[in-house]
């Protein structure tokens, strides 16, 4: 992919691909199982992505996704946040 893409992509998502992918890259070996590491990466999403994620819908992704039922990824956190349920 050619930088003309991630230059698209941070115009119509306002993200900053160099921090998305500095996330990534310290996610490579993050346990998944910790609760204090999950937290960590969703307020860093919430953060690149500038969304507030209420401590009920925080509560609810971390039990997800220790609990195995959710793989982490920008997917998955994105869907849980815009869930209006």
């Amino acid at each position: 992919m050619d930088n003309k893409f991630f230059k698209s992509v941070e115009n119509k998502t306002g993200v900053n691909m160099n921090d998305v992918f500095k996330l990534a890259g310290s996610l490579q070996n993050a346990n998944f199982k910790d609760e204090n590491t999950v937290r960590g990466v969703i307020k860093k999403v919430a953060q690149l992505a500038n969304k507030r994620v209420p401590k009920e819908m925080e509560d609810k992704i971390v039990q997800s996704i220790t609990s195995g039922k959710e793989k982490l990824d920008f997917n998955t956190i994105a869907k849980m946040m815009n869930n209006k349920k």
